[in-house]
This record gives structure tokens, sequence and C-alpha cells, in this order.
């Protein structure tokens, strides 16, 4: 397909958001969904925008996703993302990770190098620093309050784009949540499970992790558009899917290959952006 209506969505994590933050967050989505919006006004990529959006939103502390992520039980920093290609079925992710900015940018180089699907914990640092992809201190990535009330921080982040020539990308990341144990892995780095893109469409999710693996909530979302239902009743019926099996909350957003936009959520909030149609923007949580 050639000649489509781009789109992105974005998402920053569904739950309670128990502070004044809502504000600042649907802010850091739009910030986020405009940098992907730039890459596609360029004709840019697919993936190039996903990476983008999921950059702006791991640099921003209020999102559980590079800097600003959630602490585990010994108090250290340990995230998770991937990135995915639609069109391919190619998908990179790594788990369980410390000492890097963007995670998202090193999912995207796993991707490129093809050896792989997966890396984590300390196999995903000795790739990077194979490929000589900078390290920061750990430190840097804990934000102060973070450090001082060690509490639950609003899940992950995610964004999924469709370009100009049809194709589709996904990229999510996260800190993961509050006080996990050491090398725990989430939905995010699992392809079909909180990241998954084919040629049908492509989906991000949030939420309580476990839950979302059981139910192979991404690729569930995405066989739910073969019944010719559009996206956001497809988002519905797969968290009614997942809330009657696991009884648990999360959130997803998903494009697909015609463009259609649709998300739902079973919790509070979920703070999310999207832009189509000659640069509208639309705002929810």
């Amino acid at each position: 397909m050639t000649n489509a209506k781009p789109a992105v969505i974005v998402h920053g994590g569904a739950g309670p958001i128990r502070d004044d933050s809502l504000r600042e967050r649907l802010e850091g989505c739009k910030a986020a969904a405009l940098a992907a919006w730039d890459i596609l006004a360029q004709n840019g990529s697919a993936l190039d925008a996903a990476e983008a959006a999921v950059m702006v939103l791991e640099d921003n502390p209020l999102f559980n996703a590079g800097t600003g992520s959630t602490l585990n039980q010994i108090g250290n920093v340990e995230m998770d993302a991937a990135i995915m290609d639609g069109d391919l079925l190619r998908v990179g992710a790594v788990a369980a990770l410390q000492r890097i900015k963007n995670p998202i940018k090193l999912a995207r180089r796993v991707m490129e190098d093809g050896r792989h699907v997966i890396l984590g914990s300390e196999g995903a640092l000795m790739f990077a620093r194979e490929i000589g992809f900078p390290e920061c201190s750990p430190e840097s990535l804990i934000v102060e309050h973070e450090r001082k009330r060690w509490a639950e921080k609003h899940g992950t982040v995610g964004c999924v784009v469709l370009d100009a020539n049809g194709k589709i990308a996904v990229a999510t990341s996260t800190g993961g949540i509050f006080n996990k144990l050491p090398g725990r892995i989430g939905d995010s780095p699992l392809p079909g499970c909180g990241t998954y893109a084919d040629d049908r469409g492509g989906v991000s999710c949030t939420g309580l992790g476990e839950a979302i693996i059981r139910v192979v909530l991404g690729k569930t979302a995405i066989d739910f558009l073969a019944e010719g239902i559009d996206p956001n009743a497809a988002a519905r019926k797969s968290l009614e899917l997942l809330e009657a099996k696991t009884g648990a909350q999360a959130g997803l957003i998903m494009i697909d290959c015609h463009g259609r936009i649709g998300y739902a959520r079973n919790t509070t909030h979920m703070p999310v952006c999207f832009i189509k149609d000659n640069q509208s923007i639309a705002l929810d949580s």
C-alpha cells in the first residue's frame, strides 16, 4: 500500500494519577506525538517516528521509562523496551536493562543487528559496549522524588505510527512495576504481548505486564481486527478479554493499516495524544 495518510498515537501509561500532573503528562504525550509527526511530514519512516516519540517520553522524568523509571526491590532502575516493524516483522527488544539513557535506541540496534530478538541485563550491556553505544551512570536515571517516595509511578510509554508508505511501527518503553524483583521482565519487550505490529496494524500496551503476557494482549487486539471491527472496538474487546480472564487493568493504543486510530483503558487514566488528517491533534486521558 502506498500514499497512505500518516497517523500517530502516543500513550503515557495506564493507571491512577494521584497528583496534579495530568496536564503535564498530556503535554508530554503531545510533544512526543509531534516529534513523530515532524518525521512523517518529511516522508520519514514509521520506525524512525516511533523511536523518536518514545525517546521524548524516556527523557521526560514524569514518565516511567528511561529517566524517571521506577525502582526495583533493591533500589535500582531496570528497564524494558521494544520496537517492531510491522512490514517485515522485524523486532528488537531489551529487558532488565541498566545504564542506558534511551533503551528504545538500543532496542532499535538489536533489531538492526538481526541476530537476536531480545537481549537482557548484562547481555544487553555487552552488546551495547560491542557497538560503542553510550552508557550513563545508574544514578542519572533516578529522579529525586522517586528516590524519596519509592512509590508507584504511572506506567509504560508507547507509540504506534503509520507512515505515508503504509508501513506500521510500534515502540514501547518502561521502567516496569514498582518494587519488582531484580531481573523481572514485563510485557513491553515481548512481541505479541506489550508490543506488536504486522501488516494489519500495530499495538502498544500498558498495565500489569504479567496479565498482559498471559492473554498475549497485543496480538489478540490485532487479531480482533480480522473480524471487521474498527480499532476502538478491537481495543475494547481485547481489554474485556483481559479483565474476564485475569481481572487485571491495562490500556492500549492501536492504528490499523487504513490509518484508523483506536485506544481503550479500564483504568482511571491513560494520557493519549494522536495526530492525523493534516495535523489534527487530539488529547485524551
